[in-house]
């Protein structure tokens, strides 16, 4: 596998390393001790998780707050999405960017997202099915968000906006500076 840090201190692009043969494909999709080496601290998943979901379907931009912090390891199982992943860790460099990695089906990549970073992807396949590992278990109360269409985030999502799919709760998500005056 090779593991990549992005310009978000402790987040990771992850790739498999890939067997092709006559009868299809072969990789490890998640291999503890390599990854935990690789990234040079312990995981501990507790929760995976899985959404479907439809071309132009926008979740995002969330995370948990406080003790009920998240750490996740996403991925794509089928079909594209630009994933996007916000530095809101206010002691950072990099507090306030913003990283787009377009995640597929076919390439396998992984993300590696600390605690501190709020996330979100945008489908842009027909679907997608995404799939993710958390290291804290779902917490409503400690639950934030912030607009994906946040203009200080400057985030452009590749898809046209009058297309895009957003639930009732993410419409009404406030914006970066909102929660961070």
């Amino acid at each position: 596998m090779i593991v990549t840090e992005t310009k978000l201190k402790g987040c990771f692009i992850i790739e498999p390393k890939i067997f092709h043969d006559n009868r299809g494909v072969f990789f490890e999709s998640f291999q503890k001790e390599k990854l935990e080496k690789a990234l040079e601290q312990p995981l501990h998943f507790v929760q995976d998780n899985q959404s479907i979901s439809k071309r132009g379907v926008l979740r995002g931009l969330h995370f948990q707050e406080g003790r009920y912090a998240q750490a996740k390891l996403v991925q794509v199982i089928q079909g594209t999405v630009l994933d996007v992943i916000v530095d809101v860790r206010e002691n950072s460099d990099t507090f306030g960017q913003h990283i787009k990695v377009k995640l597929s089906g076919n390439h396998k990549k992984s993300i590696f997202i600390p605690k501190g970073m709020a996330h979100g992807f945008l489908v842009l396949s027909e679907e997608a099915i995404f799939s993710y590992k958390c290291d804290n278990y779902y917490h409503w109360p400690s639950e934030q968000g912030i607009a994906y269409s946040d203009v200080s985030l400057n985030i452009d999502w590749e898809f046209p906006v009058e297309h895009i799919i957003l639930s009732e709760k993410d419409a009404l998500l406030p914006s970066f500076k909102e929660l961070y005056p």
